[in-house]
């Protein structure tokens, strides 16, 4: 196994995990500024009210994407072993 092949699959695999991480952080991101601008506009300083609404659209986005997710992580599972000829020579 050349280091060419480990930094290869470890690119593809970084790449494969920000891809599937990147809606759902963006999403509780949003999420988070839009509770942060609420909270300041009416100054309610209670702190569930910014954990719960990120934790219940994090879950839906999870739920949602789910498919998605799913067959991004059996396609690189599939290359990785796919490569096992290779890696083992």
């Amino acid at each position: 196994m050349t280091e060419e092949l480990v930094i290869e699959i470890l690119k593809e695999v970084f790449y494969t995990t920000f891809l599937i991480l990147l809606p759902v952080l963006g999403v509780a991101l949003v999420v988070g500024i839009a509770i942060s601008i609420f909270q300041a506009a009416t100054s309610i300083q209670e702190m569930t009210l910014t954990f719960v609404p990120k934790i219940l659209v994090t879950t839906v986005v999870v739920i949602f994407m789910f498919p998605w997710i799913l067959d991004k992580m059996i396609a690189i599972t599939h290359k990785l072993f796919s490569m096992f000829p290779t890696v083992i020579r």
